[in-house]
């Protein structure tokens, strides 16, 4: 197991990588908000994300979920000591309500469910992996996106 300050530190170098990597992560203020092994919560305020309905902008929603998924991803391959390379290969995404106030969005990665893809990486070096992320407002389901992610380390 690791301890909270290494996660904590993980969390960190993950939001310079966006900063450094993807601009308009930057843009939409995505911040790390905890990581814990296997769970991911990321947030961006509303006010750069926002749409003229007053609610957070469907194309805003589809970033902050895709980046959720990837950087759980590069997050796990770290945990593991791999460098590598991470695409979105194809995703699907629902609106269930309007996200009104900060975007946050979680994503969950289960070792057990992953394990055929994770010694399939570490033998080929190559491996998909279907990762769900979710929006949630008034503590009710909003978003819900899936995406298959592509990685070569």
């Amino acid at each position: 197991m690791h301890g909270d300050s290494h996660m904590n530190e993980l969390g960190k170098e993950l939001r310079l990588v966006w900063q450094a990597g993807i601009p308009l992560a930057g843009a939409m203020g995505i911040q790390v908000v905890e990581f814990a092994q296997n769970r991911l919560l990321i947030e961006a305020p509303l006010a750069p994300n926002i749409n003229m309905h007053g609610s957070a902008f469907a194309g805003s929603l589809y970033g902050v979920c895709a980046l959720a998924g990837w950087g759980m991803l590069w997050l796990q391959l770290r945990l593991r000591g791999l460098e590598g390379s991470i695409l979105l290969a194809e995703a699907h995404i629902s609106y269930a309500r309007p996200v009104v106030d900060t975007i946050r969005c979680a994503c969950e990665f289960d070792p057990v469910a992953h394990e055929r893809q994770l010694d399939r990486l570490a033998d080929s070096g190559k491996g998909v992996f279907v990762l769900q992320t979710q929006v949630r407002a008034a503590d009710q389901a909003a978003v819900h996106f899936e995406g298959r992610y592509a990685v070569r380390v």
